[in-house]
């Protein structure tokens, strides 16, 4: 299936849209745009479901965000900062630094429940 994104005319954008890419599992989308030599794996994230995004912060060509993800019915966080860096017209995933982050026990529930973490999905992962 075919995805269409908007033209990301900024870093933040272009992340959103890559997000919407990893949770339509469309790794042409994502190695289009990227810089980096190795290429996305559709296989990795198979068994992956993606359940929100928090940008923390964007400034010039570097994004924050938190991605929360759940993987064999257990809920992750990827905290990173990314830098983007413009080709030909084009923004693009050049690297990034991840962070050790977790979630926090009194955060709202990634699974969109309304429920705090700890009563929620944090019980089924303990």
């Amino acid at each position: 299936m075919n995805f269409i994104y908007k033209k990301a005319l900024t870093p933040e954008q272009l992340m959103r849209n890559r997000y919407e890419a990893f949770v339509n599992k469309d790794g042409d989308y994502l190695n289009n745009t990227t810089t980096q030599t190795t290429f996305y794996d559709k296989t990795h994230y198979l068994n992956t479901e993606w359940l929100k995004l928090d940008v923390i912060s964007a400034k010039d060509n570097t994004v924050e965000f938190k991605a929360y993800y759940r993987e064999d019915g257990v809920i992750h966080l990827l905290h990173e900062k990314s830098n983007f860096i413009e080709v030909d017209g084009m923004w693009k995933y050049d690297n990034g630094e991840l962070f050790n982050s977790k979630i926090g026990r009194n955060e709202s529930c990634p699974c969109g429940s309304s429920k705090k973490f700890k009563k929620c999905c944090m019980k089924n992962q303990l």
